[in-house]
């Protein structure tokens, strides 16, 4: 039997990390869906009406965005499950998890819209004369 300096559980930083992976990927997924939804609407645009296409970009931008804000929440959790320095839980890893869940799939759905409106706004503009 050894003796071990770790205080806390052993599975905790698991889901900690799960945490940081779930915002990450969902975060992204969203950024690519919505970057890739609204650069129709831009392509769409530049043929349409080409002054506009600088307008219909901000829903590119703003789907981009997303992305990093995933990736900032990920660091921010991964630098927090440190269990060498101090104790880890099961509660730690579990607040972890969930607020990289919150994160991760808030950035999908807002992805998920910027693309729909993003698009439909590109090519509504497209229209008209």
């Amino acid at each position: 039997m050894s003796t071990s300096s770790f205080s806390g559980d052993e599975t905790a930083p698991f889901f900690g990390f799960l945490g940081a992976a779930a915002a990450l990927v969902f975060s992204c997924m969203g950024a690519a869906y919505g970057t890739a939804k609204s650069g129709v609407g831009v392509a769409s645009m530049g043929v349409m009406r080409p002054e506009l296409v600088m307008k219909s970009i901000v829903p590119v931008v703003m789907a981009g965005v997303l992305g990093i804000y995933g990736l900032i929440i990920a660091v921010i959790i991964s630098t927090g499950i440190n269990p060498k320095a101090k104790s880890y839980y099961l509660f730690d890893g579990y607040a972890h998890l969930s607020s990289g869940l919150a994160c991760g799939l808030a950035g999908l759905s807002a992805g998920m819209a910027i693309g729909i409106v993003g698009r439909m706004h590109s090519s509504q503009n497209s229209l008209l004369a």
